[in-house]
């Protein structure tokens, strides 16, 4: 149950838009910042780390895709295999 909800909290998410939620960072940080025994401040501090792990994945995700033109880009002769170390015999 609590995975099935989580897994749709997730979907919704997903769906927003990045730059919208940029515009709400600095509302829910100032009110995160300020203290209070409230379901509010406890929803505020859930808004933003929501809008900080939608602009992390955002950037994970970027990071990648640039890695990948990168290595495509690359002629094969100088793409480093991964699975071989450099390693060598010394006597």
């Amino acid at each position: 149950m609590i995975e099935n909800t989580l897994d749709k909290l997730a979907e919704k998410i997903l769906g927003l838009d990045e730059a919208s939620l940029a515009s709400l960072w600095d509302k829910y940080k100032t009110r995160m910042d300020n203290f209070d025994r409230s379901k509010e401040w406890e929803k505020a501090v859930v808004i933003f780390f929501i809008i900080n792990a939608v602009r992390a994945k955002n950037h994970i995700f970027n990071e990648h895709i640039m890695q990948e033109e990168r290595i495509a880009k690359t002629p094969p002769e100088k793409v480093i295999k991964k699975n071989k170390p450099d390693l060598r015999i010394i006597k």
